[in-house]
């Protein structure tokens, strides 16, 4: 018997104005509700402008406590609607420890718990080390709707052993909120090179854990980057159904069919052949000897 989840994706470009981005994330989730979503999910950081693009003392009076304020508006929302929301925020936990978190809440409008980003990156235009400490929570699974909904962030999608470990914890939808983009003064090739590298390490996690991969990107041009949206839905095969385009605000739902995992998992039986006897050096940084 089928098992069809509704999930939304909220694609949507961010400005200086706070309040304005909330509205916009808002507007978003009613749509992806009318369309009949039952699961919305919304870009890394939906709240600000991405800040981390430079080291400013100032934006971290952008934090908020979790809960807090915005997951209590969210939470009036989810209810109205009856739809669970899947909310990124930047986390004040006390006075000098900051996370990048995402709040899940349920159709109910209950606040469910929340998922501390634990890979922090320190790139140029990405400078998330100086915000945020990294996640301490471990990986998290969360019931949402009629189905188990992992939540991972941006930069921990590099990183097949947070996939796997949230899927082993019962993932069937792993959702990534993230803000990912081009350099605007890098040439063509390098951004298609980046582009195709990012889809296909979210597509592996689709295939090698056999469940559907939601990544919700931002869009639009902040300061010297271009996010290149994007946002799509992943099967547990792998394949693409659904995709935004690169530089439009866009709401999309697709109907996940939560029946089929045993269907893929099954015939690529990539859990069953696994070696857990072999795998103790993976908790090592590298192997000198």
């Amino acid at each position: 018997m089928s098992r069809i989840v509704k999930a939304g994706l909220v694609q949507m470009s961010c400005s200086i104005d706070v309040e304005a981005n909330f509205r916009n994330a808002e507007k978003g989730i009613r749509e992806a509700a009318k369309k009949g979503a039952e699961i919305v999910c919304l870009p890394e950081l939906f709240r600000s402008l991405y800040f981390c693009d430079k080291e400013d003392y100032e934006n971290f009076k952008l934090a908020e406590s979790i809960p807090g304020p915005s997951t209590e508006r969210l939470g009036k929302l989810a209810k109205e609607k009856e739809i669970s929301i899947i909310a990124s925020l930047f986390e004040k936990r006390t006075e000098g420890v900051y996370h990048n978190t995402t709040a899940v809440i349920d159709n109910n409008g209950n606040y469910l718990g929340k998922y501390r980003k634990m890979h922090i990156p320190d790139d140029p235009g990405y400078y998330e080390k100086f915000y945020f400490t990294p996640g301490d929570l471990g990986y998290k699974v969360f019931p949402a709707n009629g189905t188990n909904a992992g939540i991972l962030i941006c930069w921990d999608q590099w990183y097949p052993e947070a996939a796997r470990i949230t899927s082993l914890l019962g993932a069937e939808i792993l959702f990534y909120p993230t803000a990912i983009g081009w350099a605007k003064a890098q040439d063509e090739a390098t951004n298609k090179s980046q582009f195709q590298a990012w889809l296909t390490m979210m597509k592996a996690h689709a295939v090698a854990n056999g469940v559907y991969v939601v990544a919700v990107n931002r869009t639009g041009i902040e300061g010297n980057m271009q996010f290149w949206g994007a946002s799509f839905v992943a099967d547990p095969f792998g394949n693409i159904i659904c995709q935004a385009s690169n530089d439009k605000e866009e709401v999309a739902v697709m109907e996940l069919d939560m029946s089929r995992m045993d269907y893929y998992r099954t015939h690529w039986p990539f859990l069953r052949d696994r070696r857990i006897d072999s795998y103790e050096p993976i908790s090592k940084r590298f192997l000198d000897e």
